[in-house]
């Protein structure tokens, strides 16, 4: 059993945060598990075959959610790319990092450098650790800004927002902090290729950690011919080029996946790795913005009810994505929850899968859904919170009048979501109401709102940290 020793745990209280110590040292598993985490871009919570598609081919990922667990009622951090992205890494709701909305180019926006992520984490813990694809947490990865090695990847090489001028033939890839200049290929292959060149090269005796944010299916969408021709119009499989364009880009990406997998099993790495797959946030609406001609996504369905909203929506099309997790040792083959979990949750998780405990749990807004790895009696009894600033409505007919809500909060099998000034609120069961359809606000509003005072506070204390 390996246990870290008081000076090792003096250097990482040293190297994390002014205040007391963000962690405190347990004793790991004697095989520290390898991990992988793969992040699609405006993946729809209805884009794949284990989640209800018909159309679109994904044989690799759903044969890794027959192969682990398929998680039916997991959530992005936000309904829009980076503060999604930050709260992933960090466990923490994106806005008290000052990360509220999709990072412009060359804007002065970042995730901070003193915040602690998984990578640093488990780099400090003896992980190798590199990233390859889309970071989008910083205006600029030219050194001004912090990049991916300032937040715990040892290696990395990435775009700073999406694959340009579009996934085929991205030239807009930077290594360690140089420019890469033009890459040949599709961005989803060249992002499998270093991944593989990596783990070929890499320290057999060390676990490894990676992060893999896939610029499919985002646009611009560029496929490849043999995986658009699956869906060519004239075969009945798509109504348009566009649209088979889409459909085949979500098939590469599902093949590059595989190809990954099948890496894994010839390295004999597949028993100790645990592989999370999920997508930033719901799928983006077709002709939203120009150049959006090609996003043919679908929020996908839950119980047979249609998911209402897209990106950019708090609505549960815009924040509920698909989630896969396989990890042989632990986890049983062909297992389906519907537990609500988060994107916030995923660093909590791995550390305790990995025997490091969060010594101060307020700084972190997720939860350790660990428990739900080997059986489905865990409960949430946290609730999951959204803010998202520049949301937009998604009225559900043309007499809807509702204010757009800004905020949203689940607890158990209700939503609630709120406006701007925290004077309108819809309540949903969305056990018995997936589609948000009956607002049930009036019903259910003096039970709720403890929960509507406590997303208040989190909106208060955000508030504080902007000022």
């Amino acid at each position: 059993m390996k246990r870290i020793s008081l000076n090792g745990l003096l250097c990482i209280v040293l190297m994390m945060y002014s205040s007391p110590s963000f962690i405190q040292a347990q004793t790991l598993p004697y095989n520290d598990p390898n991990v992988i985490i793969l992040l699609a871009d405006d993946l729809g919570y209805g884009d794949l075959g284990c989640y209800g598609n018909a159309t679109i081919k994904t044989p690799h990922l759903d044969k890794l959610a027959s192969e682990g667990l398929r998680l039916t009622n997991f959530y992005s951090a936000a309904p829009v790319c980076s503060p999604s992205r930050a709260g992933l890494l960090t466990g923490r709701v994106p806005q008290r990092d000052g990360i509220g909305d999709w990072i412009r180019e060359n804007s002065n926006v970042f995730l901070p450098t003193e915040t602690p992520t998984f990578a640093k984490m488990l780099k400090l813990f003896g992980y190798q650790t590199a990233m390859f694809g889309k970071w989008h947490l910083n205006g600029k990865l030219d050194g001004s800004q912090p990049t991916p090695g300032d937040h715990g990847f040892a290696t990395w090489m990435a775009t700073q927002n999406n694959a340009l001028p579009t996934h085929e033939n991205p030239k807009n890839f930077i290594r360690n902090g140089k420019a890469e200049g033009a890459k040949e290929g599709y961005s989803s292959t060249i992002i499998v290729n270093e991944t593989i060149n990596w783990l070929q090269q890499r320290d057999e005796k060390k676990p490894f950690l990676l992060y893999l944010p896939f610029h499919s299916p985002h646009e611009r969408v560029a496929t490849a011919s043999e995986y658009v021709q699956q869906y060519a119009p004239n075969a009945k499989n798509a109504e348009n080029e566009n649209q088979a364009q889409y459909f085949g880009n979500v098939s590469q990406l599902d093949a590059e996946i595989g190809r990954l997998l099948a890496k894994l099993d010839e390295l004999n790495l597949r028993e100790n790795t645990l592989v999370i797959f999920t997508s930033d946030n719901g799928p983006e609406t077709l002709n939203r913005y120009k150049g959006s001609d090609r996003s043919y996504g679908t929020p996908g369905a839950f119980n047979k009810a249609k998911l209402r909203g897209m990106k950019l929506h708090l609505y549960e099309g815009g924040i509920r994505v698909p989630a896969i997790i396989r990890w042989p040792n632990i986890i049983k083959s062909g297992r389906v929850s519907d537990a609500p979990t988060s994107g916030l949750d995923v660093m909590p998780t791995l550390l305790d899968s990995l025997g490091i405990a969060l010594e101060r749990d307020d700084r972190v807004d997720g939860v350790s859904f660990g428990k739900l790895f080997v059986s489905n009696s865990w409960q949430r009894e946290k609730f999951i919170y959204w803010q998202y600033d520049d949301a937009i409505s998604m009225p559900r007919n043309k007499d809807d009048k509702t204010p757009t809500p800004k905020y949203a909060v689940r607890d158990g099998d209700y939503k609630l979501l709120i406006d701007k000034e925290f004077k309108n609120f819809e309540v949903f069961n969305l056990r018995l109401d997936p589609g948000e359809t009956n607002d049930i606000s009036k019903k259910e509003f003096k039970r709720l709102r403890p929960i509507i005072e406590r997303a208040k506070l989190i909106q208060r204390q955000i508030l504080i940290r902007e000022k």
